[in-house]
């Protein structure tokens, strides 16, 4: 097998949660375009079915599933849909997540100081970033187990590694804001996840890392942009397709000695 050819996916299965995200529907197009068989799955099963449309075409099969990820029996019912319509699964895709948008009106929309942050707003994150990722693995996890194979990739942040700097999110004449929290917490517990998981695998066959974008433009005022973009050594924000080399890398056979890694795809923010 040559080096291109372990990067290629066909016979594979290969699952995306949040797939019809900003990134997740970049993940969904990435492992159909190498040649997987890809489900995307999204508590928005219109926007889902929308992204499985759009990435139609001759000898590709990408399929559209609603699922909330904070549900066990959703999350029960559609791995299940998937063992009956495939008998397996090869990839999942941990992109289903809450992460706050700093668009032109955000400071308009909600304060987020952490002082007076609500109770049932952290809740809420940490039963999609967290419990959703924690369920959806378990349930992956019970199908690769049966043919002893499977990748799974978690999406994480910088903001797992690294403290935001609340000064980017700072706009003149308005009300000061903060990157949340939750996003913080929340991203690094993805990276303990991760580690933990790919430990309690050794010897199976299943293999578990992380990928780490940067911020990825998606229609972000001029401001927020230039402020994001002095703090990274490539002085700019990633395109929404940045990231798909490296998802396709982890998901592939091009990483078969990599587990309970973190591959970071962040422009140089944390390099300084």
């Amino acid at each position: 097998m040559s080096e291109l050819d372990k990067f290629r996916m066909e016979g594979k299965v290969a699952l995306v949660t949040g797939g019809a995200g900003l990134l997740g529907a970049e993940f969904c197009r990435a492992l159909a375009e190498a040649g997987a068989t890809v489900i995307a799955a999204d508590l928005d099963t219109g926007r889902a079915e929308g992204v499985a449309a759009g990435l139609a075409a001759p000898g590709r099969s990408i399929s559209a599933l609603g699922l909330d990820v904070t549900h066990p029996g959703s999350v029960s019912q559609v791995f299940e849909r998937v063992r009956a319509l495939y008998g397996r699964l090869d990839v999942l895709v941990n992109s289903a997540a809450l992460d706050p948008k700093f668009d032109a009106d955000h400071h308009e929309k909600a304060a987020n100081a952490f002082e007076d942050y609500p109770l049932e707003m952290w809740n809420q994150a940490l039963a999609v970033n967290l419990t959703g990722m924690f369920l959806c693995s378990q349930a992956a996890s019970r199908l690769m187990l049966e043919r002893g194979q499977g990748v799974i990739i978690n999406i994480c942040s910088t903001y797992g590694l690294v403290g935001p700097d609340q000064r980017i999110y700072e706009r003149p004449g308005k009300p000061k804001q903060f990157k949340p929290v939750y996003y913080s917490v929340t991203k690094s517990g993805v990276l303990g996840m991760t580690r933990y998981l790919a430990t309690y695998f050794a010897g199976t066959g299943l293999r578990v890392n992380a990928l780490t974008p940067g911020g990825v433009f998606n229609d972000h005022d001029g401001g927020f942009v230039a402020n994001y973009s002095a703090r990274t050594v490539l002085g700019r924000m990633a395109r929404k397709d940045e990231m798909n080399g490296a998802l396709l890398f982890l998901a592939s056979d091009a990483s078969t000695y990599m587990t309970g890694a973190n591959l970071v795809v962040d422009g140089g923010w944390t390099a300084w």
